[in-house]
């Protein structure tokens, strides 16, 4: 069978184990057929993704959101300038930034270079008491995506690979299961393994390239240089030479290539692919979004939606701005806001941000105070004291805030929220019973939440307050 890893893996296996050239020579020419096939298209499409190497020890319950779009906000933003603005804290706190922008919800203040968002206000809630106290890259993005502090023996999945393992996507939507259901736009996180235990069956597939350009060369589904009619001239080229297919048609091995090669060439040439492709929206709409890598990738995370991919990671990188942070943010901000807003907006208009859920955050803040000298010029370090994310769609309600820090935004006032209650808090919404346990490949079971008892395990409760 094919591994079950994803598309853009060209390891194969026949049947168990590579077996030696039998006396006909059947098998080796299977072998290479396997390796011709998958290697020229770049796909590994016949596992399908399928679901199930571990049972649960509790099975998944009804949820009311289907699926989760997460904008993993790399590098981590800083709270006073995005989601939990300090306009009285002074100059030293606020720097460039010292307004705020007005939300559509009496009360709410945002950041002053989201106009946009704030538009929208009613439609997300901000957690502004998320904490861990933890200051280094590594450690932060691992404990905020998996519940779990690194140094154990067990190395924990992403809480994506997790809904992916619970999960079943629409079956009646046209051709999904072709796309992945664990997809990262566009650059793989590459700190921790996404998979963990899980392991490589979910592992999400990192699209690579960049939707802004046209075409999108999609890894595995689309080469750069390559036509279209170039890849059907390939194809007619492969179909013709294939004497194998010919002399042995009614052979089971040859026939699930067949199946798998058809599958791989409509991911490329068909349908399916144009998931992928932002340049089959209108201008207006990818104009709305922002010509932009972000702006278009959360255009395409919008898409793949539509065709019951159940969890997209946007890996939005450059936000670790320990210099020039105020340049940094004029122009990152804007293009933040303005596609984060069009999702949302776009979510809600097609009627499905309330079974979408949507995310954006870092792995912590930033140090509420500025560092005014040199050589950081104006820069913000890494704060994992307190922080904020927005969340929104799947059953968070719209127009609320979790939470407080103080006046300077430098620690949690009121309602600490640790990253085991949001992933818990997701898990609840997506159906998964946050006291669940996976069966761990050398046979125990590892529940999917910390418990009390566990090292460094913390937790606020889950986000009851604003889950309808």
């Amino acid at each position: 069978m094919v591994s079950p890893g994803g598309i853009g893996e060209v390891v194969l296996h026949v049947g168990q184990s590579e077996a030696p050239q039998s006396a006909n020579g059947s098998l080796e020419r299977r072998a290479f057929l396997r390796r011709g096939v998958f290697g020229l298209l770049g796909l590994s499409l016949a596992g399908r993704y399928g679901l199930g190497i571990a049972k649960a020890a509790n099975e998944k319950t009804t949820g009311r959101a289907k699926a989760v779009i997460q904008i993993w906000m790399w590098g981590g933003p800083s709270h006073l300038d995005t989601f939990d603005p300090k306009p009285n804290a002074g100059y030293e706190y606020c720097g460039a930034f010292a307004g705020v922008s007005k939300t559509n919800v009496d009360g709410i203040v945002i950041g002053e270079l989201l106009t946009e968002l704030a538009k929208h206000a009613d439609k997300y809630s901000l957690i502004r008491s998320m904490t861990h106290g933890v200051n280094a890259h590594e450690t932060a993005a691992y404990l905020v995506q998996t519940g779990r502090m690194p140094g154990d023996r067990i190395v924990y999945p992403h809480f994506g690979a997790v809904i992916t393992f619970f999960g079943t996507r629409d079956t009646n939507v046209v051709n999904a299961g072709l796309i992945p259901p664990y997809v990262v736009l566009t650059d793989p996180q590459g700190r921790f393994s996404e998979a963990g235990f899980l392991g490589p069956r979910y592992k999400p597939f990192a699209t690579g390239g960049d939707p802004a350009r046209t075409p999108f060369a999609v890894e595995g589904i689309i080469t750069p240089g390559t036509t279209e009619t170039q890849q059907r001239r390939r194809r007619e080229l492969l179909v013709a030479f294939d004497t194998l297919r010919k002399q042995l048609p009614n052979d089971p091995q040859i026939q699930e290539l067949v199946r798998a090669e058809e599958q791989a060439y409509d991911l490329i040439l068909g349908e399916t692919g144009k998931a992928f492709d932002p340049a089959q929206e209108p201008q207006e709409v990818r104009d709305t979004y922002g010509r932009n890598t972000f702006g278009q990738s959360c255009l395409v995370a919008r898409r793949l939606i539509e065709r019951g991919v159940r969890f997209i990671t946007i890996n939005y990188k450059g936000w670790d701005t320990h210099k020039d942070h105020f340049t940094i943010m004029r122009r990152k901000l804007p293009e933040f806001d303005r596609a984060l807003a069009a999702l949302i907006n776009d979510l809600a208009q097609r009627g499905l941000l309330e079974s979408t859920i949507v995310l954006a955050f870092g792995e912590f803040g930033r140090t509420p105070k500025v560092a005014w000298e040199a050589p950081w010029n104006g820069g913000r370090h890494h704060w994992g004291h307190v922080f904020s994310a927005l969340v929104a769609g799947g059953g968070f309600k719209g127009g609320c805030v979790v939470g407080e820090s103080d006046d300077k935004g430098m620690y949690v006032k009121s309602r600490p929220v640790y990253p085991t209650d949001l992933i818990g808090s997701v898990y609840q919404l997506m159906g998964i019973e946050p006291t669940a346990s996976l069966r761990h490949p050398q046979g125990f079971d590892v529940p999917l939440l910390p418990s009390k008892e566990e090292m460094n395990a913390q937790s606020g409760g889950l986000l009851t307050e604003i889950m309808a």
